[in-house]
């Protein structure tokens, strides 16, 4: 029938009208930053952690949807709400916050493309300025439009880490075991491993970026429907990805006894052990992965920092129009590239301390969001479920307790 063959092609359309955002926000989680801890829980527990990442997946989907609901409703920026409802002070240590720990994960996005260009024999000194700038033109010279269509096709690359997961050739029955079987090792490196799971899955800076790419690209109510799967998709293409990691090096380098601090170390070790294929598949990822990155978060800051206040914001702004998001944007990004450049600095330490502050910071932010989210003046009838609730709630205490669990481990001495 004509009449529903329009309706479809409206209908894709639609879909492909509102993709991006959720997208863009769930695989630029999987950051250099990430894909270290991935790796680095593959390679000392194998495949224990697999069902932590299985745990963690509706809890990521939700908040991810919660953040794009509020936009989608508002038409604000998550630090715009966050300030309404709370008040300057809350809302300027958050943004402190905030600032502090996307400033040391863009250090370690540039760690991850210096680490990545190499493996394939690039001097950092050569690409990490170039990076910095190619990043720093992309989103600053271009529309949102072009910005976008660009950090979807850097998304796209991560299936280089499903490929590599195959090349390893795993015991699927055992990875299939590991995701239904919980396990905890009692030890103060495991918690402190599961809290930067934790935080890297479900980033902090996450929500503030979806929130402000669904408002920036203009999504309301009447298209949440199609941008609500445009979220989900991408949490759980997202932590599908991450899973893939830690199957790869949880088959190839803990069996061997191999021990890694980063990405950068598990692609050069893959090569002897699952063949040089492998190991290049594992650097594009991480090259992808880190530009995507170095593009994204010092993005969230500039968005929220200026949401937060009160300033102009937005990738369609001129710097004329935007003076404070365009000039909080360049500082990041050159910062960050310039302290990759400093002699025998100690790298892998910001890298996975920025995944733990992640963690730590997460339950603060996501009281913030349930509060807003359940408040009918600010919501409609648009605020949440009792699942939704319930499954919110539940993820504060988890984080809480984790944090609350090596604190105390560090406190007593046990190793």
């Amino acid at each position: 029938m004509p009449g529903t063959d329009v309706k479809k092609k409206a209908g894709i359309l639609a879909v492909l009208g509102v993709i991006g955002p959720g997208i863009i926000a769930a695989s630029a989680g999987n950051d250099s930053g990430g894909i270290s801890t991935y790796s680095v829980a593959g390679a000392r527990y194998g495949y224990t952690m697999l069902w932590m990442m299985l745990a963690m997946t509706p809890s990521f989907a939700l908040v991810q949807e919660m953040a794009g609901r509020m936009g989608a409703v508002t038409g604000k920026g998550f630090a715009a709400l966050i300030r309404e409802r709370f008040g300057l002070r809350p809302t300027f240590l958050a943004m402190l916050l905030l600032l502090t720990s996307n400033a040391a994960t863009t250090v370690a996005e540039f760690a991850g493309i210096a680490a990545a260009m190499e493996l394939f024999g690039v001097s950092r000194l050569v690409s990490v300025p170039i990076a910095a700038l190619a990043v720093w033109m992309l989103v600053t010279r271009g529309s949102y439009r072009n910005v976008e269509k660009a950090l979807l096709a850097l998304s796209s690359v991560f299936i280089s880490y499903v490929l590599a997961a195959f090349l390893a050739r795993p015991d699927w029955g055992e990875v299939a075991r590991s995701f239904v079987t919980p396990h905890i090792v009692p030890t103060q490196a495991f918690i402190a491993l599961a809290i930067g799971l934790t935080g890297t899955t479900i980033a902090p800076w996450m929500q503030f970026l979806v929130q402000s790419n669904i408002v920036d690209k203009g999504t309301t109510i009447k298209e949440w429907g199609y941008a609500r799967w445009d979220v989900i998709v991408g949490a759980l293409s997202a932590n599908l990805v991450a899973c893939f990691i830690i199957i790869t090096t949880g088959t190839v380098l803990h069996p061997a006894g191999i021990t890694i601090q980063d990405a950068g170390e598990a692609a050069r070790a893959l090569a002897p052990l699952a063949g040089p294929y492998a190991e290049l598949l594992f650097s594009v990822g991480l090259l992808s992965a880190s530009v995507l990155s170095a593009a994204v978060l010092p993005l969230t800051a500039s968005y929220a920092i200026c949401e937060a206040f009160g300033w102009e914001a937005g990738l369609d702004r001129s710097w004329s129009d935007a003076p404070a998001f365009n000039g909080l944007y360049t500082f990041v990004i050159f910062a960050a590239a310039a302290v990759i450049l400093v002699p025998r600095l100690d790298l892998i330490a910001i890298m996975l301390v920025s995944q733990v502050v992640n963690g730590v910071m997460l339950p603060f932010l996501l009281i913030f969001m349930m509060v807003i989210i359940n408040d009918r003046r600010v919501m409609g009838r648009y605020v949440n479920s009792r699942l939704n609730n319930v499954f919110g709630w539940t993820t504060i205490v988890v984080v809480i307790t984790l944090t609350v669990a090596l604190l105390a481990m560090t406190t007593l001495g046990i190793g």
